[in-house]
């Protein structure tokens, strides 16, 4: 089914194709320019509307606060309790890096708890995500 959209500027074509019929083609390129400058209307008409969906959907981030929920930014306090959590939890994988392994089982343990909190930190802090998106390539005509 066509969009009415579709339909409206099906019938122009149409009425501009019988109009050269009656009024021969002398009236041609006039009748082409006609028909040419609604086609444009549209486009016009169209991008318009994307620009302005574009607009809002910024001044929703804006209004936000510049974070969206998908946005990866984490909350001082997540980030406060995920580093309590790790050292709580970095009693006992302590105990067990030294009772296996001795004091290079205590070392990688405590490399492993701060690579973590580092990883944990730098997504906090955005600098994974602009790496992420610095590999991504968008376009103008992206939706």
């Amino acid at each position: 089914m066509e969009a009415p959209r579709d339909a409206e500027l099906k019938k122009e074509l149409d009425a501009a194709l019988h109009a050269r019929k009656d009024l021969g083609e002398e009236y041609e390129s006039a009748l082409v320019d006609s028909f040419l400058e609604k086609v444009e209307q549209r486009l016009d008409g169209t991008i318009d509307r994307r620009m302005r969906r574009h607009m809002a959907e910024q001044q929703m981030v804006v209004a936000r606060g510049a974070r969206t929920p998908d946005s990866g930014v984490d909350s001082w306090g997540e980030r406060f309790g995920f580093g309590i959590v790790s050292l709580i939890l970095a009693i006992p994988l302590s105990a067990i890096g030294v009772v296996n392994a001795g004091l290079s089982g205590l070392f990688v343990t405590w490399f492993g708890i701060v690579g973590v909190n580092a990883v944990h930190a730098a997504r906090g802090t955005g600098v994974l995500s602009a790496l992420r998106s610095r590999d991504r390539k968008t376009t103008a005509w992206d939706d």
